[in-house]
């Protein structure tokens, strides 16, 4: 049993009867807030005996006064065959008015202790707290596992919205689910004795005979060393039996006093067992330290919210494993599809796989990786997408070792693995499986192939590659599942001869009028960043295309910037668009690359329309954190893309500098890695200070960026993967 299994279903099975206590735990500690707030408490140094004669003076037929953890004082009487009860002011022992808890705060408290079932409830509640202790430390596990290990875990949170809002709140909840569980269990077994909370029984004590008047109690000498604040209950001595004695119970203790002679009869120091219950009681419910009460809500508001996006998240992944159809039995397969997938979508990407060797004629079968094997297969693949920080999706934990096990057969196995180019251990897991099954001596009619941020593009590209390689057609219709998508309408547009014969423009679309019904239908468009990305969707095109955004929503429009490819369906429509036309678009996160707040200086690196996204952060950077530039491209009269915007934030200081490179112009200075390396001391100044970088352009304009980094921080003990591995580093290419 791995701990996602065990996380995912506890989640589901006891979540729901955690919400309950979560939300009756919230009211109940939001009631110790206010009443803690409306309670007239007694002064520190009030003695026990000043507050007794106080009462015995204003509240006829006293018999009991109790301080609240809230720190009112209450008085139990019986006066003219009537009980009463009364919250008093030890300032004078003036009744303030009738006591009792709000009916509601007593339905709530049953519901939260029992779920309104008596010991049987108990006994639930018991069992619950118990599989929330399981829970939050198989998320703390997995939390863990996630960020990178125990030392990041209060590190950047990347993912989706849903994946970093379950994430976040996961914080503040595992801790106030751990907390609450334990203290929960402790007092359910104190509740069945299975712990000690009090000591013995009370000693055998009575009032010597009386010879005299009862003493009041302003001259018992035990009364007058006891302090308010330390007392939960005095007991007055029955007026109907003489022998009857004063009993006082403390933080400290409990004692018994003579009504006659005011002699203290006996006194026992609170137990051990007693002191740790209350602090058990006090860390549960807040009772009597009001600030804790109050974080206890916040913490506790957290939990409907981490436990509702973990469904979301559970759904979305049921919705994302397709049901594979024509699924041959392995035993007699010829092609094995083996898939490893943490949310679900590298299952889309197998079943259209599948579907195309189906089609083809083979018999195949496809499964888990959990179930590898060669059977009497021709061909195998292994789709394999990366957890975390390099680790195999849950259900996959043991893949390797199956692997290893195997002895290799003559089917060659070939390894496509998924991943996002942000994280530091990109297809770390296909990489390792890949390395394993070399190792083990299994061939491959492919070397791995590493499919970024399940590009639709990358894979078909591999599809066209193995069909070429099997020397067969192989028709691969993957049609990614495409979100709902808002209508936005074209208001302004730049244009611009571009390099290389490829003109482009910068689109500026208008923010959508978004009313109920769109949220509700989830056809809202998102709060996104400066680059994340925006999927649009062409006319009677399937397959969406992702820009990097140049805006923000707090700009108020979406912004990108498009080059015209010849045969690039999507840009052919972008760039045929006028002002008052409409495009079908969906926000898709990119949190690897945004940039999140921060006082480091921030190195910006672009070349042609890649300088978008980039913009974007100097758009917001409204603050005027220090934000250097380096752009690239072939001419400043035909691609200088954002120049008039850039030459003003740089007036506006918005931007701390600028450096350009223009490959075919003289003296323009070669390429953005030449900039970099004529301004290699600078830079190596900002990569001492925590510098950001954000890189965003062609895949060979990166990877020479790469190398000059790499040779420019080498003189400082510093590269780029040790960047990448504090998260200062990150790539958007092209």
């Amino acid at each position: 049993m791995t701990w996602r299994f065990l996380h995912r279903w506890l989640g589901l099975v006891a979540g729901s009867v955690a919400l309950v206590l979560g939300i009756s735990g919230v009211i109940l500690a939001s009631y110790a807030t206010i009443d803690a707030w409306r309670s007239v408490p007694a002064a520190a140094d009030l003695p026990i005996s000043t507050l007794a004669e106080r009462v015995a003076r204003t509240v006829k037929g006293a018999e009991q006064i109790r301080r609240l953890p809230s720190g009112d004082v209450v008085v139990y009487s019986f006066d003219g065959g009537q009980a009463r009860t009364a919250r008093i002011d030890p300032l004078d022992g003036r009744v303030l008015g009738s006591y009792q808890p709000p009916a509601l705060s007593r339905w709530v408290k049953n519901l939260h202790r029992t779920f309104l079932l008596g010991d049987a409830g108990r006994v639930l509640g018991a069992s619950v707290a118990l599989a929330m202790l399981l829970l939050s430390t198989s998320g703390l596990v997995l939390m863990a596992r996630r960020m990178g290990g125990w030392r990041r875990l209060a590190g950047r949170v990347r993912g989706s919205t849903l994946q970093r809002v379950h994430v976040v709140t996961g914080r503040v909840a595992v801790g106030v689910l751990a907390l609450t569980s334990v203290t929960a269990l402790y007092m359910s077994a104190a509740t069945f004795s299975l712990v000690p909370v009090e000591s013995s029984d009370d000693p055998d004590v009575t009032s010597q005979a009386a010879t005299a008047g009862d003493l009041p109690a302003i001259e018992l000498p035990l009364l007058q060393t006891l302090r308010v604040r330390d007392l939960r209950k005095l007991s007055f001595p029955s007026a109907s039996d003489p022998q009857d004695t004063w009993e006082v119970a403390t933080n400290q203790g409990s004692g018994w006093i003579d009504r006659h002679t005011g002699k203290t009869l006996a006194w026992a120091n609170a137990a051990p067992a007693q002191r740790i219950y209350d602090w058990v009681l006090l860390l549960h419910t807040g009772d009597g330290a009001w600030v804790w009460a109050l974080v206890l809500a916040a913490m506790g508001a957290s939990i409907p919210l981490f436990w509702a996006t973990g469904l979301l998240l559970w759904r979305q992944a049921r919705r994302q494993t397709p049901k594979i159809r024509d699924n041959s039995a392995l035993r007699g397969a010829e092609v094995l599809l083996f898939v490893a997938s943490e949310s679900g979508s590298t299952w889309g990407f197998a079943e259209a796989l599948h579907r195309a060797f189906v089609q083809a004629g083979q018999r195949v079968h496809t499964g888990g990786l959990e179930r590898f094997q060669a059977g009497s297969a021709r061909q195998i693949f292994v789709l394999a997408a990366t957890y975390g920080d390099g680790q195999a999706p849950a259900h996959a934990a043991r893949a390797l070792e199956r692997i290893a096990a195997q002895p290799a057969s003559a089917a060659p196995v070939t390894v496509l693995g998924f991943g996002d180019r942000q994280f530091g251990a990109f297809c770390a897991f296909a990489e390792a499986l890949d390395k394993q099954l070399r190792v083990q001596g299994w061939g491959e009619t492919l070397p791995l192939e590493r499919i970024h941020q399940q590009s639709a593009q990358q894979f078909a590209r591999w599809g066209e590659t193995l069909a070429k390689a099997l020397r067969q057609p192989l028709r691969i219709d993957y049609v990614p599942r495409v979100p709902p998508t808002t209508t936005l309408t074209l208001v302004s547009r730049q244009d611009f001869a571009g390099g290389a014969g490829q003109p482009a423009a910068i689109l500026r679309f208008a923010w959508p009028r978004q009313g109920t019904l769109a949220w509700l239908s989830g056809r809202a468009l998102p709060h996104f960043a400066a680059g994340d990305l925006v999927g649009i969707v062409a006319p009677d095109v399937s397959v969406p295309r992702y820009y990097s955004l140049a805006s923000s929503w707090r700009d108020g429009f979406l912004e990108i910037c498009v080059r015209k490819l010849p045969e690039g369906v999507c840009s052919v429509f972008l760039h045929a668009l006028k002002p008052g036309d409409t495009v079908q678009v969906f926000i898709k996160a990119n949190p690897g690359f945004t940039l999140e707040r921060s006082h480091a200086p921030v190195l910006l690196i672009g070349a042609g329309t890649g300088v978008a996204p980039l913009a974007g952060f100097i758009r917001g950077n409204r603050k005027r954190h220090p934000m250097h530039l380096f752009f690239g491209s072939r001419d400043p009269a035909k691609d200088f893309y954002f120049g008039h915007e850039i030459e003003r934030w740089l007036d506006a200081g918005q931007l701390a500098s600028l450096r350009t490179a223009f490959s075919r112009t003289p003296e323009g200075g070669g390429y953005v890695q030449d900039a970099l390396r004529r301004d290699a001391k600078r830079i190596q100044e900002l990569a001492a200070q925590g510098a950001i970088v954000r890189v965003c352009g062609s895949r060979p304009m990166a990877q020479g960026v790469v190398d000059a980094l790499n040779d420019i921080l080498g003189a400082v003990k510093l590269s780029v993967q040790q960047l990448k591995a504090g998260g200062r580093y990150a790539e958007d290419v092209f």
